[in-house]
């Protein structure tokens, strides 16, 4: 008999469910996004994506993760064997489990990044260094590509080890303890410092007298004051709704983790639109609201733009450190701002690397101490590809196949699985167990048709717009082609690995099975 773990709040499920999805991406990539394609003009698909591929996939994957979990499977392997009672059902669940296994091994360098320059703003590392051009430099010289700041890789690679030890001890205390503890403490303190920010930067009007129309109230305005001609363009389309998938851990696979966690009559419903609302208050009120108007305050319109496309991390590490500097108590402004980056990378890191931990207990019987150190283990070894082969693609390489492309493909399969292949009414019915109020029905509609066909037109359209050049590695310089061939033997060796174990899962089952039972079936109990 399996004993699953459960959370011990819904307080608790409803911070660590918004720590899954609230990381790097609300307070990073969301204004880098936002401002490459148009400020309001993104905003107009962000909300549809958000409420026709966000909300209804999430509503689908917690039912889905309550479901498994309650018959001892918490991750999409035996979710999906469970939902289709088809052979090759497992194995399309296998990247539930690749997919944010694959993200976590580069997630938690950058993640390091964010630790490192909350002590390097608090100690004044970087003070003097008062222009974009460069704290760009700092920045690569503490990834290793220079030698200008820093003689090498060490600091950076001590930062890795720290944050990786912290996974580790966090994820060894278990779900309630570790996960859940985590939450309740790093979720409060993260809107806290977010608070603060935005206060600070609403209070900062135009802080250049000679430029009185460089103002933060610009670059609210630029976010939502829509320029309708944008909204024509498919890739300002594609931009929004990659946004949507990154912010809010759709298509992942941890959602049905962290899920499996609940109890029968736990709701899904209200919960997982609250989890989803308290994401995007974090994204669009407070992460919209700190690092472009501040941009646009100082740099102005177009020089913002500007660092918006020349990077994802320009705009957080590179700029706002200087900005920091002009202000009074900017060393501890700073701190503020990379410790909440460390916090919600930290939630996220997590609970990215928690499906392989609950893979292994649920599908392979192995301890939680000895699941949390092979996780933890995969992460550190596969890390050490992005890490040293930063400058040659690696992480860039890795960020596509699964973020991207793979997170769009895998949104498409658990549809299609539980709506059309549960069946629709089941599904919905599985929705609304528990549940303290009755969703409108237009939404089982919108799970049936509109979801699958949205899906599928932008997994074709991210695969033909940028499948071909990736696939190719059009424009990667000769020296870079092995770091991106290591990067993707690593995805194929990862994927590889867990077809494997899969099999050996279920074939350990079926042999304890009676012949026509295809489908391993485990009894929970649960604690008190």
């Amino acid at each position: 008999m399996t004993e699953r773990e459960r959370w011990v709040t819904r307080w608790g499920l409803i911070l660590a469910m918004a720590g899954n999805a609230i990381g790097l991406g609300n307070f990073l990539r969301f204004p880098v996004q936002a401002t490459q394609n148009g400020g309001g003009a993104f905003m107009i698909p962000y909300f549809v994506a958000l409420f026709l591929l966000a909300v209804p996939l999430m509503w689908c994957e917690w039912a889905m993760g309550r479901y498994g979990g309650l018959r001892g499977h918490g991750t999409t392997p035996g979710i999906f064997a469970l939902l289709w009672r088809h052979p090759v059902s497992k194995y399309l669940g296998v990247l539930g489990v690749f997919l944010p296994i694959g993200v976590v091994i580069y997630y938690t360098y950058i993640e390091s990044w964010t630790l490192a320059y909350s002590f390097f703003s608090l100690l004044g590392q970087y003070a003097g260094v008062t222009t974009r051009e460069g704290m760009s430099e700092f920045l690569a010289s503490y990834q290793g590509l220079n030698h200008t700041f820093f003689a090498g890789q060490y600091v950076a690679y001590v930062f890795f080890v720290l944050t990786i030890g912290l996974n580790w001890w966090i994820l060894g205390q278990g779900v309630a303890r570790g996960i859940e503890r985590l939450a309740l403490i790093a979720m409060p303190v993260l809107f806290l410092f977010a608070i603060i920010l935005v206060v600070r930067v609403f209070t900062l009007g135009a802080p250049d007298p000679a430029h009185p129309d460089q103002h933060v109230l610009s670059g609210l305005g630029f976010i939502w004051n829509p320029d309708f001609s944008r909204l024509g363009d498919a890739k300002v389309w594609l931009a929004a709704a990659g946004q949507i998938f990154f912010t809010t851990s759709v298509g992942w696979g941890a959602i049905q983790v962290y899920a499996s966690y609940m109890k029968e009559r736990s709701d899904v419903a209200v919960t997982g639109l609250s989890t989803v609302m308290t994401n995007e208050v974090a994204e669009v009120i407070l992460g919209g609201s700190i690092a472009i108007p501040i941009a646009f305050a100082f740099f102005g319109s177009a020089a913002t733009i500007e660092i918006a496309q020349s990077g994802s991390f320009n705009l957080g590490f590179a700029s706002m450190p200087v900005i920091f500097q002009f202000l009074p108590m900017g060393n501890l402004l700073g701190m503020l701002w990379f410790l909440l980056l460390f916090l919600a990378a930290l939630t996220s890191s997590v609970a990215l690397t928690q499906p392989l931990v609950a893979f292994l207990q649920d599908e392979l019987n192995v301890s939680r101490r000895r699941a949390v150190f092979i996780s933890v283990l995969t992460v550190f070894v596969g890390a050490q590809i992005p890490i040293f082969g930063l400058k040659g693609g690696a992480l860039d390489e890795m960020d596509f196949w699964c973020g991207t492309f793979g997170v769009a493909l895998f949104a498409l399969i658990e549809c299609i699985i539980f709506v059309w292949l549960f069946s629709p009414e089941k599904a919905w019915a599985e929705i609304h167990k528990g549940a303290q109020v009755k969703l409108p029905r237009l939404f089982l509609f919108v799970l049936k048709y509109v979801t699958p066909l949205y899906l599928s037109a932008l997994f074709i359209a991210w695969a033909w717009q940028q499948g071909p050049a990736v696939l190719s590695m059009e424009g990667a310089a000769p020296e870079d082609m092995a770091w991106r061939w290591a990067a993707r033997l690593l995805m194929l060796g990862l994927i590889g690995v867990l077809c494997l174990l899969t099999a050996v899962a279920w074939r350990r089952v079926d042999r304890k099975l009676p012949p026509h039972r295809t489908v391993p079936h485990r009894t929970v109990m649960e604690k008190p």
